[in-house]
């Protein structure tokens, strides 16, 4: 937990911030499923400069990805990755902290696992199938997928 705060802490004073929660510019939808830490923080990477840059950013955390999002991460999630030192549950925390971003994780992740939303940060949902198929299909979404 204290790597986290010193994560998230480094994090707020190394990127760049401030922007508002609201945002009017386009969708975006990341969806992550790589297991490899060093591309799940590259996929939030990209998602944070795109929120930064006018996008509602909407992350769903799918397979191994999906423990990214659990109180109790493996340290795939929680371990520091060059060049900033930056874990992808940091930059997810990031992330949600300072523009917005809704996180989930898919639908069948915690029935998979056989564990409920308890297991979940707060403020983690569970994707609802109908509302993000609806998402996706939106013409207006621009959708990344790692």
């Amino acid at each position: 937990m204290k790597n986290l705060l010193a994560t998230v802490a480094l994090a707020a004073t190394t990127l760049t911030s401030g922007m508002a929660a609201a945002q009017d510019g386009p969708d975006l939808v990341t969806i992550i499923t790589s297991p490899e830490p060093q591309t799940q923080l590259m996929a939030l990477v990209l998602t944070f400069q795109a929120a930064q840059q006018g996008a509602n950013a909407h992350i769903m955390l799918c397979g191994p990805a999906g423990d990214i999002a659990l109180n109790d991460a493996p340290e795939s999630a929680t371990a520091g990755q060059p060049p900033r030192d930056m874990s992808p549950q940091g930059l997810m925390q990031v992330i949600r902290a300072q523009t917005g971003a809704t996180v989930e994780v898919c639908a069948i992740y915690l029935p998979g696992r056989g564990e409920d939303a308890s297991v979940l940060l707060d403020g983690i949902g569970v994707a609802a199938p109908d509302a993000m198929a609806a998402r996706l299909m939106d013409a207006d979404t621009r959708v990344l997928n790692f």
